[in-house]
């Protein structure tokens, strides 16, 4: 059986933007490392075949320069609320609307600066057999508060790439396990609160999740983050749990339904 040429220049592509960032990512001298977990739970709701709506709710924790115990400090409390039109097969086109609680933790450099974020976002989708590659297009405007407690207008562009492969189904099904490894560049505007570099962090991922059910599942990922700063450099090295609910109001409302009375002794 002949290889699609396509396919394998595909997947060296991948490869390639992936190993070539990763190890840009881990060689820079003279930085700033901090141990992090990052912790989301998102929930779905399909509205019809063109339309869906999503909630997440995330936590971050985070080592200190004195302490390597990952859950130190809590970092963040966020809440974002998502529209999902699907143009097409390929294209996914999203907006978000967001608040981020960013704590103050003067351990790792942080102050605290509440922050509305709205975002426009395209998906394209690259679907074969056996594996699915996307690209990731966001936009987002922060409206964030500055350590001279004022609020600033942050522009930041994200482009991402993901490979995704399912390990024992050719599909995403409920007991399939998938392999997931993602790479992001992150530009943003200058400002006093997020400094003047343009280049605002590139980000690795690197994991695997498991279905459940065709409506539930994790996804455990490892990532790796390196943010160019004016006073020093930083990598962050977190583990990122994210659980996954499907309809599921609408599903615990149709088992409460189809449930069978149960007679009540006298």
């Amino acid at each position: 059986m002949s290889l699609n040429p396509n396919h394998t220049i595909l997947n060296k592509k991948a490869c390639s933007i992936l190993v070539m960032l990763l190890i840009t990512s881990i060689s820079c001298g003279q930085n700033i490392h901090y141990n992090q977990f990052w912790g989301e739970v998102q929930f779905n709701r399909t509205i019809n075949e063109k339309w869906s709506t999503e909630l997440n709710l995330g936590t971050s924790y985070s080592s200190t320069e004195s302490s390597p115990n990952i859950f130190e400090q809590n970092t963040q409390r966020s809440f974002r609320g998502w529209g999902h039109y699907y143009l097409n097969p390929r294209w996914k086109l999203s907006s978000f609307i967001a608040y981020y609680n960013n704590k103050d933790v003067p351990e790792i450099g942080q102050f605290e600066s509440p922050e509305w974020r709205f975002a426009l976002q395209g998906i394209y989708y690259f679907h074969k057999t056996g594996y699915t590659l996307s690209t990731r297009m966001r936009t987002e405007l922060r409206h964030m508060r500055n350590e001279d407690d004022t609020y600033e207008n942050v522009i930041r562009y994200r482009q991402q790439i993901k490979y995704l492969k399912p390990i024992n189904s050719k599909v995403l099904r409920s007991g399939v396990v998938y392999a997931i490894a993602s790479d992001e560049i992150f530009l943003k505007s200058e400002t006093k609160v997020t400094g003047l570099s343009f280049f605002d962090r590139n980000r690795l991922n690197l994991g695997a999740g498991y279905l459940f059910t065709d409506d539930i599942q994790i996804e455990i990922t490892y990532a790796n983050e390196y943010l160019p700063r004016d006073n020093g450099n930083q990598i962050v090295n977190a583990g990122s749990l994210t659980l996954t609910f499907n309809n599921l109001f609408k599903n615990l409302s149709k088992k409460l339904l189809h449930q069978t009375p149960q007679e009540n002794d006298e």
